[in-house]
């Protein structure tokens, strides 16, 4: 029975390995013009995980990048050096592979890597020089046996002549590809993860933010100050440290972390900080600033800010407190340092 459940766990692990394999092609895929950190990135995830998947799962994004604008150099040669089944497709139709890797793939894997090269659509004159040079430098064959090979420069009549034959062969390769790619995509999109998902992530209110954009309207940075500590869950002292960066990247970090829509954290950076204000190109420096914010990054530095906030001014347990602050709210009793509170008034323009 034991060896039984040991037989169910390899076939899961398997189609695990291929998932990621086709999720990591099709979201390569979907680059239109790729950076060479994003190139060099696939490079190295795709060999370990085409090394690890199954058969099919390899056939299948080998006929997906063999339709690919953009393959990695490296990767191009790794594939074109498999075996004959898997390769065959990306030499024959994939327009990314350059002469002299065709021709390295030609010399060193035989002879039914150069027919597949042989079938593609246009070689150049440097490649058939080096395809008839092979052909050339293999031992001639008894002519009256049996398995003949065909020359490897052919002519093009006779590639043309193939083509026809390849298609009636496999009247439903075109239609089976394109539903395995729209397959691929379904996957690929139920892992990758939604912008406004924002599932366990602390969010404003839409009561918070009108308040929020009201306050920079107005410029009044102590009610500004106090709906944005109510927002992080945090001191005031917090929310009105992050508001004493007059440069605005650490308001501009908290309100991306907490979701804030878009021109809404726009107009309050330029409400409150006015250089922020100042149009560089076709946007303000607000909107640039707002842009280069990561989204992930702004959430734990946000959660690193509150857990330090929480430790400094929210113990989880505090002595009695006097009667008359029994009433308060307990962040409302955190009061900073003057000398921060005369930098923030100082700042916006507003005496307490």
């Amino acid at each position: 029975m034991r060896d039984r459940f040991r037989d169910l766990e390899g076939p899961l692990a398997v189609r695990k390995k291929d998932v990621v394999l086709m999720a990591t092609v099709t979201s390569f895929e979907s680059l239109s013009h790729p950076s060479k950190s994003e190139l060099r990135q696939f490079a190295e995830l795709f060999t370990p995980l085409f090394q690890a998947s199954s058969e099919e799962a390899k056939r299948q994004a080998v006929a997906a990048l063999s339709q690919c604008a953009h393959v990695p150099p490296a990767v191009a040669l790794f594939i074109g050096c498999q075996p004959i089944g898997i390769a065959a497709p990306f030499l024959a139709s994939s327009q990314i592979i350059d002469d002299d890797t065709l021709i390295t793939i030609a010399r060193t894997q035989g002879a039914a890597h150069a027919k597949a090269i042989v079938r593609r659509e246009s070689l150049s004159p440097k490649v058939i020089d080096a395809l008839v040079g092979l052909r050339q430098a293999e031992p001639r064959r008894d002519p009256l046996a049996v398995d003949t090979i065909e020359p490897l420069a052919a002519p093009p009549r006779t590639v043309e002549s193939q083509v026809p034959a390849i298609e009636a062969a496999e009247p439903g390769r075109l239609e089976r590809e394109e539903a395995l790619r729209r397959e691929i995509k379904q996957i690929a999109n139920h892992l990758a993860h939604e912008p406004d998902d924002r599932l366990g992530l602390r969010t404003l209110s839409q009561v918070q933010e009108a308040l929020l954009v009201r306050f920079a309207r107005e410029r009044e940075a102590t009610h500004f100050a106090t709906t944005l500590a109510d927002a992080l869950s945090a001191s005031r002292w917090l929310a009105e440290r992050i508001m004493l960066d007059l440069s605005g990247q650490q308001l501009a970090v908290t309100l991306t972390s907490l979701g804030m829509n878009f021109p809404d954290a726009v107009f309050v950076l330029e409400h409150f900080y006015p250089h922020l204000a100042e149009i560089k190109g076709s946007v303000s420096r607000a909107w640039h600033v707002l842009e280069d914010v990561d989204p992930y990054e702004s959430d734990e530095r946000v959660e690193a800010w509150r857990r330090a906030d929480s430790y400094t001014y929210l113990p989880p347990e505090e002595p009695a407190a006097p009667a008359a602050y029994a009433s308060e709210p307990r962040f409302m009793r955190q009061v900073p340092p003057a000398r921060d509170m005369r930098k923030l008034s100082k700042a916006f323009g507003r005496s307490r």
